[in-house]
């Protein structure tokens, strides 16, 4: 196979299923609530397939708890980045710091790295996207619910944290690995049985999401200027921190191979919930604009990942 034919192979799949999704939404093959009810069968039932399996078969050590935590306080680190750079650059928007941190790697994520490098790797990946989802459960969500007119409600933040598919799939996933479970099911056979169940389950998850990202991607109204330095500044400021935690890594533990995870990591856009938190439709016009166009670069250095290897 010839190195054109290999890309073409990756990056193919990829944007068709993105034009079947800009496709589905002119001809209206597609309502909303379709989509919507495609996103929650991808991220509710088809991810946490993915996640369990990745964790129980994954291996375990120190750092399994350090690259975590070194991802939370990353994203933390990336919120106030965006916070003071916002005021110093005069872009007075309430929503900016949420901007410039967290990674959509359940709805975008996933897909692409399973897309460019398969499945062998994918324990790499879940565990830098480990710290950042707990970030964005806990931190992210309380910070958001803060800036708003109503208090945030810690009952119901924790409830959505504790009965997340996403999260009692990891936990299940570290359970079976850490305990030594998962192995000790190898032998009889039991191991292949849930991994056959866990790929199944999984198998659409890729195409469900891309389709899902393909409807989404609108580009008329968009206010250009405003996105786009939304945009710049967290490209910015992703360079900077992804450039720090490789060089920490490789100090840290020289002989893993995470550049390729954390390459594709900091492409990613930010969460896609953002909108939702918005009560004023000029402000969700922006965020949407700024998740656009932040998937187009993130689309487009997924396409110079595949052409690198």
């Amino acid at each position: 196979m010839t190195r054109f034919s290999e890309v073409l192979r990756i990056v193919l799949p990829v944007v068709l299923m993105l034009l079947i999704g800009i496709l589905c939404r002119k001809k209206r093959l597609i309502d909303r609530a379709g989509i919507d009810a495609l996103k929650t069968v991808a991220v509710q039932i088809g991810l946490p397939a993915v996640l369990l399996h990745t964790f129980a078969a994954a291996e375990y050590s120190l750092a399994t708890l350090v690259v975590p935590l070194i991802m939370f306080l990353l994203c933390v680190a990336a919120w106030l980045l965006g916070k003071y750079a916002g005021k110093a650059l005069r872009m007075e928007n309430r929503f900016l710091p949420f901007l410039t941190t967290g990674f959509e790697a359940g709805m975008l994520g996933y897909a692409l790295f399973t897309l460019l490098y398969g499945t062998e790797r994918l324990a790499d990946f879940a565990r830098i996207d480990l710290g950042q989802v707990l970030f964005v459960f806990t931190l992210y969500k309380l910070l958001l619910g803060m800036g708003g007119e109503e208090k945030p409600d810690l009952k119901q933040l924790f409830r959505e944290m504790a009965f997340s598919p996403i999260i009692l799939a990891i936990l299940a996933g570290v359970l079976l690995g850490v305990t030594g479970i998962y192995q000790a099911l190898i032998p009889s056979g039991a191991a292949g049985v849930l991994d056959a169940c866990t790929d199944f389950i999984s198998a659409p998850v890729s195409a469900l999401i891309l389709l899902s990202i393909g409807y989404d991607l609108v580009f008329r109204d968009i206010p250009w200027r405003e996105a786009l330095k939304a945009v710049g500044l967290r490209l910015l400021i992703m360079a900077v921190l992804g450039a720090a935690v490789l060089g920490l890594f490789h100090l840290l533990w020289p002989q893993a191979q995470w550049d390729r995870a954390v390459w594709l990591m900091f492409l990613l856009p930010p969460p896609y919930v953002l909108p939702v938190f918005s009560t004023d439709e000029k402000q969700r016009v922006y965020l949407s604009s700024v998740l656009s166009l932040s998937t187009v670069v993130t689309l487009l250095g997924f396409v110079l990942l595949a052409v690198i290897g």
